[in-house]
């Protein structure tokens, strides 16, 4: 039973809290009730073992029991949020899903059985060797989003060895690989999941506080909001030991604010996608962004200044994509490095560096040096053609109150002309009044 090892820590620490949802706690011994009665009720409700299943919700006691009850069946879930709500009747096609389970914000259940049959030859292949399996569609943040799929019993595997039990945000959402891996990090070590209702910087802080919350898992993009807030000024968080972030690359600006702003918080790099799973990491210290990932199951090579993975938890395949490893298994990450012994430093996509006559600009550092101008909300940075240097670097910029172009651009040239090269000022700004970030709280660095 590929979650057999999670029974017996439930029982073992079934007095124990497990989950906090709507400020109310779960026992472990309530959630391992929960997990009884749907594994006992799926089959009533059309799931048979083996079936796709999309799991539409937030993190909710009936969430979580249910993906592990769908585990235990040995069916291969395919999580969805309002993140992508606009995508979700797309998404349900690619992964040819046979019963929607959607989950209301009262945490009600509501369960629809679908006239369609999987064909795919992984989802056939899962089924055929009695494996659950997970569905993660990426953030299409450069481009569309790729359906990875992850045969759950080597996903699992890592969750085997027993960590310190600590009291976890789960910020990362329900249908990213951070927020899956938060949620079995923490049951798997008897912590406490702390949900929260909304993710703004003052429901986070004031539920880091409430909870005696000791772990933050985020992103760059959230850091970044939350310093601008102000909301660690208005709140105890005194609890907080650690902040982990990933997802995207973080700008150096932001975690020496973030340093200075929470000096007794430890701050720690990690790196996952979709397609591998979550690495195990150790930042150089708190105020540095080199980084060393690897671990059990796990190794790293860099190839033409290009990072490529070896994992033991790596994807079966995508659904809607052509395979992306290399002739002796080794995954194109896309990520752009720089290697110190042991130590490497994420620059960010390749696909998202700017070339400037041959310079290559790579857009956190950018980011940062404009995040730290006054009045700056959030900035993005991408590339636009140009015939002369075939490429320029552009920005749009959300700004925290009005300010006429041709001044915030005198304003912003004169902040630049110390701290960036000078091919890497842009040169073509645009103020926003929309959000830079999607619903994960990753940079959209690309124009809907």
């Amino acid at each position: 039973m590929a979650i057999g090892f999670l029974r017996e820590r439930f029982l073992t620490a079934r007095r124990e809290p497990a989950l906090v949802w709507r400020d109310e706690e779960l026992t472990y011994g309530a959630l391992l009730g929960h997990l009884d009665y749907w594994v006992g009720e799926l089959g009533s409700r059309g799931v048979r073992p083996g079936s796709v299943v999309s799991l539409e919700a937030d993190f909710s006691p009936n969430a979580v029991a249910l993906m592990l009850a769908l585990i235990e069946e040995k069916c291969t879930i395919v999580p969805l949020t309002s993140s992508v709500e606009a995508q979700k009747p797309e998404f349900r096609e690619v992964a040819e899903v046979q019963v929607c389970v959607r989950l209301s914000e009262g945490d009600t259940t509501d369960f629809e059985t679908r006239s369609v049959e999987p064909a795919h030859p992984i989802l056939l292949g899962l089924k055929d060797r009695g494996h659950p399996g997970l569905v993660l569609f990426s953030s299409g943040s450069t481009g569309k989003s790729k359906a990875a799929v992850h045969d759950f019993v080597p996903l699992l595997e890592k969750f085997h060895v027993r960590r310190p039990s600590l009291r976890t945000i789960t910020f990362l959402l329900f249908d990213h690989i951070g927020g899956v891996n938060t949620m079995l990090h923490t049951l798997s070590n008897s912590g406490c999941i702390v949900t929260v209702a909304s993710r703004s910087p003052e429901a986070v802080c004031a539920a880091i506080e409430r909870h005696r919350v000791q772990v933050l898992p985020t992103s760059p993009t959230f850091l970044n909001l939350l310093l601008l807030s102000g909301a660690p000024r208005r709140h105890d968080l005194s609890s907080l030991e650690l902040i982990t972030y990933g997802t995207e690359p973080m700008a150096e600006t932001t975690l020496l604010r973030l340093r200075e702003a929470l000096p007794s918080v430890r701050l720690q790099q990690t790196y996952g996608l979709s397609e591998l799973g979550i690495m195990r990491s150790k930042s150089r210290s708190s105020d540095s962004l080199w980084v060393k990932v690897g671990g059990e199951g796990f190794q790293t090579r860099v190839v033409d200044g290009l990072l490529e993975i070896h994992a033991k938890s790596a994807m079966l395949g995508y659904l809607n994509a052509p395979d992306p490893f290399t002739d002796d298994g080794w995954f194109r990450t896309g990520d752009a490095v720089e290697v110190d012994g042991e130590y490497l430093r994420i620059l960010g996509r390749e696909s998202e560096t700017i070339n400037v006559g041959g310079e290559k600009v790579h857009p956190a550092e950018v980011e940062g040096v404009l995040q730290t101008l006054e009045g700056v909300e959030d900035v993005a940075v991408s590339a636009e053609s140009h015939p002369l240097t075939g490429q320029i670097v552009k920005a749009r910029v959300k700004l925290a109150r009005d300010e006429p172009l041709p001044e915030f651009r005198r304003r912003m040239r004169a902040w630049c002309r110390d701290r960036l090269a000078r091919f890497k000022i842009p040169q073509k700004v645009v103020l926003v009044r929309e959000p830079l970030h999607g619903g994960r709280f990753k940079k959209m660095r690309r124009e809907s």
